[in-house]
């Protein structure tokens, strides 16, 4: 045995410790800081379905991925904001399918969360209560008085602005379809058969025919565009500060193809929700930009 070489154990041991090293790195800074070693990196969960890791999961996903929710990093997020309460908004639009999914208090959760990320002081709309309605009809009567006696006392003390968000518009501006039927092709190549002279060429035209008649292809897509009108409201007086649109294209769409009895089908696009997110989102980027 070579003396100098170090048994076997002894290696393996030093090389588990090496790996450990990082691990103790990071569980020491996490209890230095004081969080849980836990805490070092968000949970993760697996997909439970039998089709995980095939190729239509793959689309499905990387078309959910698309339409997932995006933590947007607004410009003046390190200045904190002044103190404001998000007012229910007006949905203006009349279809009747949207209207059905999406709510004022909706719209004003989503303008919450996006404000508080956006380092503005939001006072919940939960806890105001009936001072929530007796604020939007001061606002709407244009009562001044009542607006400062509100502001500066009680619950709404120190507010500085009123924020409201009303959907505007939705509606389907274009529409496009296209296909392919291979039916026809396999006519032509069925007559082309029965020219030939040879058996083998006319065996060889009924097996194209019957694989050109299968192809089937079918494509949809539709657009909606989607705007939102933003309003600040000055807190005391009931006033105007401003006030601004966005505007956003919804698109979904389908797609199938059949060959040879081996068929395909995906479809997908965001839905209202995830719309009515999106344009909260570049409203709130505007209020950051503009209101701090």
């Amino acid at each position: 045995m070579n003396p100098k070489r170090k048994p076997l154990a002894s290696s393996c041991r030093q090389h588990t410790r090496h790996r450990e090293w990082p691990t103790l790195v990071l569980v020491a800074i996490a209890a230095a800081f004081g969080a849980p070693a836990s805490a070092i990196a968000q949970p993760r969960f697996e997909s439970a379905a039998p089709t995980s890791g095939s190729t239509v999961s793959r689309v499905a996903n990387e078309s959910v991925d698309r339409a997932a929710y995006r933590r947007i990093n607004y410009s003046n997020a390190s200045k904190p904001g002044a103190a404001l309460v998000v007012m229910p908004g007006e949905i203006k639009v009349t279809d009747a399918v949207l209207t059905q999914q999406i709510i004022p208090s909706s719209i004003a959760d989503w303008a919450e969360l996006e404000l508080a990320q956006a380092n503005f002081k939001v006072l919940e709309r939960a806890a105001l209560g009936s001072v929530l309605m007796e604020v939007d009809t001061a606002t709407r009567l244009g009562d001044r008085a009542a607006m400062e006696s509100l502001v500066r006392s009680g619950q709404l003390k120190g507010t500085r602005w009123l924020a409201k968000f009303d959907l505007l518009k939705a509606e389907p501006v274009a529409t496009a379809s296209g296909g392919v039927d291979g039916r026809p092709t396999a006519d032509v190549i069925g007559i082309l058969g029965q020219w030939s002279n040879s058996l083998r060429g006319q065996r060889a035209a009924q097996v194209g025919q019957v694989a050109a008649g299968s192809v089937q292809a079918d494509r949809t897509a539709q657009v909606w565009l989607v705007g939102m009108r933003y309003r600040v409201i000055d807190a005391e007086t009931g006033e105007q500060a401003g006030q601004g649109y966005v505007e956003e294209r919804m698109e979904s769409g389908a797609q199938g193809t059949a060959v040879m009895g081996v068929s395909g089908s995906s479809q997908g696009g965001v839905g209202f929700d995830t719309m009515v997110q999106r344009l909260v989102q570049r409203s709130v980027w505007e209020i950051d930009a503009r209101f701090k």
